[in-house]
């Protein structure tokens, strides 16, 4: 049933009340609506979509207790902080995991038997204890979120053994509740994995599914030649594009990444290493120097970018290729947070992948072969000379269309030389016919080539008439024919019956009324010249000379002030200073991120840099400052102030703005960031012991970095939570840096 005005008026006056938001976004509403009505509800959103408003909201607005199942205890404690941002009173929020004392557990416990709190963040683990299991069975259970649930799945990039027993876990609690299950990638093999795993549709399930299309993103690959010419590109790439920009380049051993970094170092790029072998401290101190950009760019491997929410992020550089398609599309994710066009290059040599394929031989064979499919994806991805950015949406499932790219791909951007493979197609396509759609891609390519294998003999195929059809063509042609037949949706792989090839009912019609299908066969990644035309984006800077000014201008006045460059302005906002020259502070508070107050408070160095410049250089200012913003924004944001002056409880305020705690917690970050002194301590009074205020604020003091990922690996010892390093941290800055 779907609800009547009256309920959606009332769902956006609890966005309003909570949050803070005027209007949800994307499928936000539908989504929560579906698990107030009772139905079991499954989310795919990408990172920054907003998932987490979507079981934040209707905990907060329902009877009970919401158990979020979460993997990452750092993660738990992140969110934990933010929903209690938006409230007066901690207890709206608690995680339970290995992490607190007895007394801890035991004063969480009493405040969901109190009915005080609205969310309950737990890892796996914590469910499987049986005093646990006996606590819930006697609490008012209002719904439970399964968050990062591609962590269910053998297929998805996070697997986690502990997620395949949630069901066992849910019915041991015996409440039939409804279950929300929310990823931010998810294939459609890991999507029928979670549902089936989680048993959801017991009542009906209702599926969300975001679009994952990154349109900031530009997305290349280069051919990946000697070690010495692949990093003299990557030199040339940061140098020519990307000076004093900040860049992840991503590798697969430490040896490459220490390496990598010295040579960087050498050329006059700031850069250092990050990997597992490094000691916390010194991995720690790297993370707070991209933060702080006293380095500019981090040769990591993948133990690099889990929970780093450094926006201006201009670029992604993947030296070796990734495992899977989820690596690839959660790493090149981290460009361009900020809105603005981020660039993600892969250098790509097949002989990488054969590398790879030899990790694999001492694994069982499910995992074996079930790794092998993962990065024969990433080949095709590589080879295609299709739009990548088609390519990756087909991959999650989801239709697009070359030419809404916009060019922001090599290939769509320089579209490569094509041969008509009509024939070829048909051939493959009637290949898996013959062999009853019951082989894998390996079968029905020896097939195809006519191989005498001992199967092709027991089976009786090499008998048959099309036994050899493609033998004057080598193997690597054909598996880019049955690339592109998945591309153009003519053939799949059978994901219940472990990758067999199937014919689809738009691949039955190609066999007997063929169209024309051009595709690039042979791709050039031998050594050779390579085009190293700019493809840098972002906003229209009219002057990047007084772009680099205001960036140097910015790190210095944030070292003064000890405080992340980005803390004082976002790239955006100097950007936007570079294009429209504002010379008063009249000027300078119209500027995107740029408040009246932070004007003020960091505004004037910046106005007489300008403002010289501007005479210097007898340059014509526009006349008016183009103004951007959000619909509404600023309402919500006085509307929050406004809440916290009259010291209304965080949980309140959220619940009043309609938002989630995260949500408003975010919504906070923003206000405190554009230059708005908060004044917390009514709440954080009553949240945080005296002890533990006073120990955050002289930590933060004294670090380099407001990094709260570093603060907790400074402060653990001392029982310090997450959750108050988080609340603590808004203090800081609206204290310090406002």
């Amino acid at each position: 049933m779907s609800a009547t005005v009256t309920e959606r008026d009332a769902l956006h006056d609890s966005l309003q009340q909570y949050f803070g938001f005027d209007a949800f976004k994307g499928e936000q509403h539908a989504i929560i609506n579906s698990l107030l009505e009772g139905n079991d509800t499954f989310v795919i959103m990408p990172t920054g979509g907003g998932k987490s408003l979507c079981y934040q909201l209707p905990a907060l607005m329902l009877p009970g207790t919401a158990i979020v199942i979460s993997p990452l205890i750092a993660l738990m404690k992140n969110q934990v902080d933010s929903i209690r941002g938006y409230s007066d009173e901690d207890e709206v929020a608690h995680f339970l995991n290995s992490s607190l004392t007895k007394a801890q557990m035991k004063k969480v416990k009493q405040d969901i038997t109190d009915g005080r709190t609205k969310l309950l963040y737990v890892a796996p683990e914590t469910l499987t204890k049986e005093e646990n299991i006996e606590f819930f069975q006697s609490c008012q259970i209002s719904f439970v979120a399964v968050d990062e649930a591609h962590c269910i799945s053998e297929w998805g990039h996070d697997f986690r053994p502990e997620y395949r027993r949630i069901r066992v876990m849910l019915d041991a609690i015996a409440q039939s509740v409804p279950i929300m299950a929310l990823t931010a990638t998810a294939t459609p093999k890991v999507q029928q994995d979670i549902l089936k795993n989680l048993d959801m549709g017991s009542n009906k399930v209702n599926t969300f599914v975001s679009s994952f299309n990154r349109e900031n993103l530009f997305y290349e690959i280069r051919p990946k030649v000697k070690k010495e010419q692949t990093i003299k590109q990557i030199i040339q790439i940061i140098k020519e594009e990307f000076r004093n920009e900040s860049g992840i380049i991503y590798v697969q051993n430490r040896k490459t990444a220490e390496d990598l970094a010295e040579m960087l170092q050498v050329n006059d790029i700031k850069a250092g290493p990050y990997h597992a072998g490094l000691d916390p401290k010194t991995r720690s101190a790297t993370q707070d120097a991209f933060l702080m950009e006293d380095i500019d760019v981090i040769c990591a491997t993948i133990a690099f970018g889990m929970g780093i929410d450094k926006p201006d992020v201009r670029f992604v550089i993947h030296y070796d290729m990734p495992k899977s398609i989820e690596n690839y599309y959660q790493e090149t994710g981290r460009a361009g947070r900020d809105g603005l066009t981020g660039k993600c290059i892969a250098f790509y040599n097949y002989q990488d992948i054969l590398r790879l394929e030899k990790f694999l031989r001492d694994k069982p064979v499910a995992e074996r072969e079930m790794g092998a499919q993962l990065m024969q994806e990433v080949v095709a991805y590589a080879e295609t000379a299709s739009c990548r950015r088609r390519f990756l949406l087909h991959y999650f499932g989801e239709e697009f269309h070359d030419e809404r790219c916009g060019k922001m791909c090599d290939n769509c951007k320089t579209p490569k030389e094509k041969v008509e493979v009509q024939k070829e197609m048909q051939a493959v396509i009637q290949a898996i016919l013959d062999l009853n759609e019951n082989y894998l891609m390996k079968t029905v390519t020896e097939f195809i080539l006519g191989r005498e294998t001992k199967e092709m003999k027991d089976f009786g195929f090499s008998e048959m008439d099309n036994f050899g059809v493609g033998e004057d063509r080598d193997e690597n042609f054909w598996n880019s024919i049955f690339r592109h037949a998945m591309i153009n949706n003519l053939i799949y792989k059978e994901i219940e019956q472990f990758g067999l090839l199937k014919v689809s009912e738009e691949g039955k019609k190609y066999v007997k009324d063929p169209y024309p299908i051009a595709i690039t066969v042979n791709h050039n990644y031998e050594e050779g010249e390579y085009d190293f035309d700019d493809e840098k984006g972002g906003t229209a800077v009219l002057d990047e000379t007084l772009m680099n000014m205001l960036k140097d201008l910015r790190r210095s006045i944030a070292k003064k002030h000890n405080l992340p460059p980005y803390v004082i302005f976002q790239d955006p906002s100097l950007e936007e200073m570079a294009t429209q020259y504002p010379i008063s502070m009249d000027d300078m508070s119209k500027i995107t991120g740029v408040s009246l107050g932070k004007a003020q408070k960091y505004g004037q160095p910046f106005l007489d840099t300008i403002q010289r410049y501007v005479e210097e250089n007898e340059i014509e200012r526009p006349t008016d400052i183009t103004i951007k913003t959000v619909a509404n924004k600023s309402k919500t944001k006085v509307g929050i102030i406004t809440a916290i002056d009259r010291k209304i409880p965080l949980e309140d305020i959220a619940r009043d703005n309609d938002m989630s705690m995260q949500e408003l917690l975010v919504e906070l970050d923003y206000i405190v960031n554009s230059g708005t002194k908060l004044r917390l301590d009514y709440y954080l009074n009553k949240v945080v012991d005296e002890y533990v205020r006073e120990t955050v604020i002289e930590y933060f003091k004294e670090a380099e970095t407001d990094s709260i990922e570093a603060a907790f690996k400074e402060l653990k010892d001392d029982e310090i939570t997450w959750e108050e390093i988080q609340l603590m941290r808004l203090k800081f800055i609206s204290d310090y840096a406002n």
